[in-house]
């Protein structure tokens, strides 16, 4: 298994609330010239969240094979 579901929900949690909360303190660090707290609300967020969709496709995906009800390819 790829991650467990409370896993993805700590990840989701820390990247919709606990980084934006402390994003002030985050902008004092600078990585390619921006501020870490504007980069991780302009981007690094929502790769967070596209990856975690994906991991979510191939765990359902899994589940609907066990259970005899997934799609055909």
């Amino acid at each position: 298994m790829l991650a467990g579901p409370p896993v993805l929900m700590a990840l989701w949690v820390i990247f919709s609330f606990v980084i934006p909360a402390f994003a002030v303190q985050l902008n004092s660090i600078v990585i390619a010239g921006f501020p870490l707290g504007f980069y991780m609300a302009a981007q690094g967020s929502l790769i967070v969240f596209v990856v975690q969709l994906f991991i979510f496709a191939k765990q359902q995906d899994k589940i609907d094979r066990e259970f005899g009800v997934a799609e055909d390819d």
